[in-house]
């Protein structure tokens, strides 16, 4: 089967009334001017479009600089907590040594049991002394971490649109 076999039937009359092979048909479908009509639409969406994306990549932009200084920050805060708890490490460590040497000189039962109670009660000061230190630092990297997002997600949402 070729396309010359092939007959399509229409709707359409033919321009000068009468059908034969070689008159060329009239539709009567009315011509659009398709750009005129969408091309304006097209190109306000595109621009449209054009400034949404410039507005997501700042507001992208602003928040991984939040994030990135987040990050620096809790770094540094990070450091600082770990370097607390070397420190309290090594003031318990002295403590104990401290108190074995104590007891190493203790000459009686009744030394033995004084010493031992005021170096517990030392111990558990130290000890709630020391949590109130690492708990006020944790805070304050919890709070500094969480500033630079905090304020960047606000002017990205605080924006006007």
């Amino acid at each position: 089967m070729s396309d010359a076999d092939v007959k399509a039937d229409t709707n359409s009359a033919p321009q000068n009334g009468v059908a034969n092979g070689s008159t060329k048909l009239q539709f009567d479908v009315p011509f659009f001017n398709i750009q005129t009509i969408f091309g304006n639409l097209v190109e306000q969406g595109a621009t449209r479009a054009k400034a949404d994306f410039e507005q997501m990549k700042t507001a992208s932009e602003e928040i991984t600089e939040g994030l990135c200084d987040a990050c620096s920050t809790n770094a540094k805060r990070a450091a600082d907590y770990g370097t607390k708890v070397i420190e309290i490490s090594n003031t318990n460590t002295t403590s104990a040594l401290e108190f074995l040497s104590q007891l190493a000189d203790a000459r009686s039962f009744a030394d033995i049991v004084n010493l031992s109670s005021a170096h517990g009660r030392k111990t558990f000061e130290a000890a709630s002394a020391q949590n109130r230190e690492l708990w006020d630092l944790a805070r304050k990297v919890a709070t500094e971490t969480a500033e630079p997002i905090k304020q960047s997600f606000n002017r990205v949402l605080r924006r006007p649109a």
